[in-house]
């Protein structure tokens, strides 16, 4: 189990509680499921599936953080990859990623309003698609 996960005991059950935190999308390698400067509420220490957003250390470079769908289990770890096809920064690039670079999986896509969306009618146009749930899975991923 990772260091974020606590085992409790609560009257005699055992729980597992996972640790959450917030990241900003910053590039458009997730295009078009993640925009650059959406929100994403992160799950430390829950399990990965094939078809999850993740958040995982760059093989090359340990203190950068990158956003990507786990494609797939191979040995050694996720092969993972953009949901933009033009960027190829993703195991196309660097190969399969340890699990010890895995570091959270992406629960919530959190959209932040656009600049001029002022107007009521626009507000509430925005609003049902600000907030998304990340598991379900991507049916362009399955067609692969």
């Amino acid at each position: 189990m990772r260091e974020s996960a606590r085992w409790l005991t609560m009257a005699g059950e055992e729980r597992c509680v996972m640790k959450l935190g917030l990241a900003e999308v910053y590039n458009p390698s997730m295009l078009p499921t993640l925009r650059p400067g959406d929100q994403l509420l992160l799950g430390y220490g829950a399990r990965v599936r094939p078809g999850d957003v993740v958040v995982v250390r760059h093989p090359f470079q340990h203190d950068l953080l990158i956003v990507k769908r786990a494609a797939e289990r191979r040995d050694g770890g996720w092969w993972v990859v953009g949901d933009n096809p033009l960027v190829t920064n993703d195991s196309r690039e660097f190969g399969v990623v340890p699990d010890g670079l895995v570091v959270a999986r992406a629960v919530l896509r959190l959209r932040p309003p656009l600049r001029h969306q002022r107007s009521l009618v626009a507000v509430l146009g925005w609003l049902p698609s600000s907030v998304r749930w990340l598991r379900l899975r991507s049916r362009r991923l399955r067609a692969r």
